[in-house]
């Protein structure tokens, strides 16, 4: 019996370090996708460059409307805009700034009310990419019936350094890794649950349907 439970035991072990290798490999081995369309586009804040590559994406004419979700209740709106050094009707046509949420979860629920209000049925979604599986995660949770296009953004500190020689770069991968492993985890028992409603009431199957996550192609 002892042996089953160390079996066991090694197996599981083995897969959380293979997972989170993978993990940490897929998320910071990124090519910078181009050509991407949605009815619109929302940017998670927290991390550096990705306003910018919002913003970007937003002049291309990529999506119809930006919202910059998670900003902090004390910066303006001019703050933003000087930081990035955007025009000022770009912001007063087309951006929308959230200061409701705190976290992944908070900015997946801002932006299931923005997206409802507009009538938006996909985004672009734009963050750090080591966060963004964590955040397509919680987006889907939040908001079954739309389409994600992913948008990742290599952080600097990333990009100049391999991970596994990077202390600081390691714990922020690894946290991040068990942070989607519980969005992971959400998700599909929210999805459980749908399916166990539409198999016992299957006049809500339209509701319960769970929308198609597009990754960007690396």
């Amino acid at each position: 019996m002892k042996r089953l439970v160390y079996a066991l035991l090694s197996l599981v072990v083995a897969g959380l370090v293979g997972g989170f290798i993978a993990f940490a490999v897929s998320t910071t081995h990124v090519d910078e996708p181009t050509g991407q369309r949605a009815d619109a586009i929302v940017v998670v804040t927290g991390g550096e460059d990705r306003i910018s590559a919002a913003l970007g994406l937003l002049r291309q004419g990529s999506g119809r409307r930006l919202l910059i979700s998670g900003v902090n209740p004390r910066t303006s709106t001019a703050a933003i805009r000087d930081q990035t050094g955007e025009r000022r009707q770009l912001f007063e046509c087309c951006v929308d700034i959230g200061r409701e949420a705190s976290d992944t979860i908070g900015n997946a629920e801002e932006t299931r009310d923005w997206a409802a209000a507009h009538g938006y049925r996909s985004l672009i979604v734009v963050t750090s990419s080591y966060h963004m599986p964590r955040t397509l995660a919680e987006f889907a949770r939040a908001m079954p019936s739309l389409d994600f296009v992913a948008h990742p953004v290599v952080s600097r500190h990333l990009r100049d350094r391999p991970w596994w020689q990077n202390a600081g770069s390691l714990r922020l991968l690894a946290s991040e890794y068990v942070k989607y492993i519980a969005a992971i985890t959400r998700l599909s028992w929210a999805r459980a649950l749908t399916v166990f409603n539409t198999s016992r009431n299957p006049s809500t199957l339209a509701r319960g349907e769970a929308s198609s996550v597009i990754q960007s192609s690396r």
